[in-house]
């Protein structure tokens, strides 16, 4: 009997226990309560993160975006291009292959209306001490447009003079050289350091000026007065003696461009002499269709009144004609011809004067590279015929 209530006591002590942990319906209402309340926590808490990591999200997004805005807006103010040319010539004078000139823009757009624009170049390959080449800064200016007329430009700039002086890539120009009336007479390419303006006057009338260093030609030898030998490239150079250039250019339509310019020195040997010097140069550029002609008519009066100028150099001048066609599916072909004449010493009774007729072909691959070859019949104080072969390019 003894036993038998022992085991019951077994079975019944841990119901009695179990009973007594048992959570009522209220206890078990407030632990969901407090469960359910957890869960809400942590939901707001891992909501609260994903805000959190959203919103860095969009804070990279927007920083990313304005850096490649900042480095698209740089790369869209920096401007970079060039141009060059390689020539092979078979002449009276001998066969020359030569890189003649390797040149690099570079420019930077400060705001829509001011830049800064340079060009740098190499001609001949190889410059220095006994060497045939040279580097050059032709151009480094800063323009201004002062509004949608008018523009100032301060540096070293090209002057408003002739057709090829201030645009002379090969891929604008017919045959491998440059033609000897601008490369003497004018000369191409002539830059200087001045300050200079340029004004459209109405659609079909415009103006530019520019006040510039000058000239300081040679006084004695081969070279004396010779115009082309007295550029002074900006190279220390001599300032007693400045130069003021003005062109007008004139476009009654768009098949017929004419300018005509005008550059006055008052001593072109920098107080030495006191030659004043005074170029007039007019060109014309008509187009219809496929068919181009250019004309150009350039002279120098030089004043000798303190002393004479080296024979016949008070006067030099040349002109030439030059028609052209261009044909092909994309006017990739140009044929061309070219008279002209000109003379460094034109104020001499003798003969002294140089009569030129080039013929040639133009071949773009592309319109920024081109391949050209021309002849040329040379007669009258000097005598060289010959042929060149050439390519040239710009970007």
């Amino acid at each position: 009997m003894c036993e038998n209530k022992f085991i019951l006591l077994l079975f019944i002590t841990p119901l009695s226990f179990a009973a007594q942990d048992t959570p009522s319906l209220a206890q078990m209402w407030q632990i969901i309560q407090q469960q359910q309340a957890t869960i809400e926590k942590l939901q707001a808490q891992i909501h609260g993160n994903s805000q959190v990591v959203e919103e860095q999200t969009q804070a990279i997004e927007i920083i990313s975006d304005n850096i490649d805005e900042s480095t698209n807006q740089s790369q869209s103010k920096y401007k970079f291009g060039g141009y060059g040319e390689v020539h092979y010539g078979n002449t009276d004078k001998g066969n020359s292959i030569d890189a003649h000139r390797f040149v690099l823009f570079n420019g930077y757009d400060f705001t829509d209306k001011t830049r800064f624009y340079s060009e740098l170049e190499v001609e001949h390959a190889l410059s220095g001490d006994g060497l045939p080449g040279e580097v050059e800064l032709e151009q480094a200016f800063i323009e201004h447009r002062v509004n949608d007329k008018t523009t100032i430009t301060a540096g070293i700039s090209l002057l408003p003079i002739g057709i090829i002086n201030q645009t002379h890539e090969p891929t604008t120009f017919y045959g491998v050289e440059r033609n000897n009336v601008e490369k003497n007479i004018i000369p191409t390419t002539w830059w200087a350091a001045g300050l200079g303006l340029s004004q459209r006057i109405n659609e079909t009338f415009a103006y530019d000026v520019f006040i510039s260093e000058g000239l300081n030609v040679a006084l004695a030898g081969s070279d004396a007065f010779l115009i082309r030998k007295g550029r002074q490239g900006t190279a220390k150079a001599m300032a007693n003696s400045g130069a003021i250039t003005s062109r007008l250019r004139f476009s009654p339509n768009n098949n017929l461009q004419i300018n005509a310019s005008m550059m006055y020195q008052q001593d072109i040997t920098q107080g030495v002499l006191g030659v004043d010097a005074t170029l007039f140069e007019t060109n014309v550029h008509y187009s219809i269709n496929n068919f181009s002609l250019k004309a150009l008519y350039a002279r120098w009066d030089l004043n000798k009144k303190v002393r004479p100028i080296a024979a016949g150099r008070e006067q030099q001048s040349g002109f030439y004609l030059e028609p052209s066609y261009r044909f092909g599916s994309n006017n990739q072909y140009g044929v061309f011809s070219r008279y002209y004449q000109w003379d460094n010493n034109a104020g001499d009774d003798n003969n002294t004067e140089i009569s030129q007729f080039d013929f040639g072909f133009n071949y773009w691959l592309t319109p920024q590279v081109v391949f050209k070859a021309d002849y040329q019949d040379q007669s009258g104080a000097k005598d060289d015929d010959g042929f060149h072969l050439g390519m040239g390019y710009s970007f």
